[in-house]
């Protein structure tokens, strides 16, 4: 994404990307592709453009593992934040190191960076040996862009390695997994500089030598795009997953309840996340299903149908959950199908489900104090009104939706950029999108919604030893 010196958007593209999943709750991605997709995505915006940047920012999927050697070549694909495959792995570690959660503010989980190595020195023990350097995924752009081994604290957060509330790694939780700080990148604020582009990079891009800011995870970075910068702002993410972000004053962990306690990528600041696994990706998946390829017709083909008390129930849990449930065996299921169900039923309970889930976060961010305040809206799933209708009414709050919004993590990132370029102070860059509208939530929806999810979460309880039975 472009923005002007104003800090609108200019211009964007983009590149496709594949998953690998060599086996059941396996996700892994070739970290070289990343950066073909990255050359493809910039090189398609205009010459005479790309010759006037001045900054760059980076934003991407939190997580993920990539190993390098001592030439800095990835051993093997990276193993990505829905990969389910190291659930012993985060046993054993909270096992090695009992304080994990009171350092890390977090549940170690599967998806987290950390038990992904100790699965990898278990199963791959030659190439545990060889791994000289752990980078994120946007961090690895990093290091082809610049040569430089740097992260941010909102990406290392989501490490199992870092102490959150000190914003620097942990030795113990290094220790751990047999790792040190030599196989860490260094840590920057994410409107920091983080390097520069080399000659190399900045020729094959068609940009100039210019600093690269610290950039932030996806979720972090969106919330900078949205202006959700300061304490009680928050946001959703209809993404590939699902998130419910709210920014915090101190560092506030909840692990019992699956609640993430990550920095924000501004300094002095963090955030609470409910995370789901599969948000927008049901919706994918359920078109393929049922052989449809236009999401909007089929969303409104879900919103003529409707939901009644007995329309069929979905659990949204195909790659396994976190909040609430941090449970990794978990699957997707339909209840209560009968002869007539149709693929717009089939639709219309994918889309409810996903708000239930996001109904069980919104719990877990407010049980404690209720800090969560006016909520954005951003993703891909954003651009569905009848999704943030039922989201509304299952919320029982208002969501907003601001322009550009869609693309939040994006723009987050350029306005990272410009921090880190000395371009405009955090107030005058970080500010929210114009409104396009609010979506009240539906009374009447709403006391449906409350009554269909007793039957929602009960379904999960009754099954979650069967799930544990199923994926053994």
């Amino acid at each position: 994404m472009l923005l002007t010196e104003q800090g609108s958007i200019s211009a964007s593209a983009s590149a496709p990307l594949d998953v690998s999943r060599p086996a059941p709750g396996f996700s892994e991605q070739d970290p070289g592709e990343w950066w073909q997709a990255t050359v493809r995505a910039v090189t398609a915006l205009s010459g005479a453009a790309r010759a006037k940047v001045r900054a760059v920012g980076l934003s991407g999927q939190m997580h993920g593992a990539t190993l390098l050697d001592a030439q800095d070549h990835p051993l093997r694909p990276a193993i990505l934040w829905n990969d389910g495959r190291s659930a012993e792995e985060c046993l054993e570690l909270e096992r090695r190191e009992p304080s994990s959660r009171a350092i890390t503010g977090n549940i170690m989980m599967p998806g987290f960076t950390a038990p992904k190595l100790l699965w990898v020195a278990r199963h791959e023990p030659d190439i545990f040996r060889r791994t000289a350097s752990v980078l994120l995924p946007k961090d690895y752009v990093r290091l082809r862009l610049t040569g430089e081994k740097v992260s941010d604290m909102s990406d290392a957060a989501g490490t199992g390695w870092l102490d959150v509330g000190r914003r620097e790694w942990s030795d113990a939780m290094l220790a751990a997994t047999d790792l040190s700080r030599a196989h860490m990148p260094l840590l920057v604020e994410g409107s920091s500089p983080s390097g520069t582009l080399t000659a190399a990079a900045a020729a094959e891009l068609g940009i100039p030598r210019v600093v690269v800011a610290g950039g932030g995870g996806d979720n972090a970075a969106s919330a900078v795009g949205l202006g959700v910068v300061r304490p009680g702002q928050a946001f959703l993410s209809l993404g590939t997953s699902g998130v419910l972000f709210v920014v915090t004053d101190r560092f506030r962990p909840n692990p019992e309840r699956a609640a993430h306690a990550f920095c924000h990528c501004l300094p002095g600041r963090w955030h609470q996340m409910s995370v789901m696994l599969s948000a927008a990706s049901t919706l994918d998946w359920v078109a393929q299903l049922v052989g449809a390829t236009d999401l909007p017709q089929l969303v409104a083909q879900a919103e003529a149908h409707g939901l009644s008390r007995h329309s069929a129930i979905f659990l949204p849990y195909l790659t396994g959950e976190r909040t609430p449930h941090n449970d990794p065996n978990c699957r997707g299921v339909f209840f209560g199908l009968r002869p007539d169900t149709t693929p717009a039923e089939l639709t219309g309970a994918v889309l409810e489900g996903v708000a239930l889930a996001f109904a069980d976060g919104l719990d877990v961010l407010t049980e404690k104090s209720d800090q969560v305040g006016e909520i954005s809206v951003t993703g891909g799933g954003a651009r569905l009104p009848y999704w943030g209708k039922l989201i509304a009414a299952a919320l029982r709050r208002p969501l907003t939706y601001r322009s550009g919004g869609e693309v939040g993590a994006a723009l987050g990132a350029a306005r990272l950029a410009r921090l880190a370029a000395g371009e405009g102070t955090e107030e005058e860059v970080c500010t929210a999108p114009p409104v396009d509208r609010v979506v009240q939530p539906d009374s009447a929806l709403a006391a449906l919604l409350a009554s269909r999810r007793r039957t929602f979460q009960r379904v999960y309880r009754d099954l979650k030893n069967t799930f544990v039975e199923f994926c053994s």
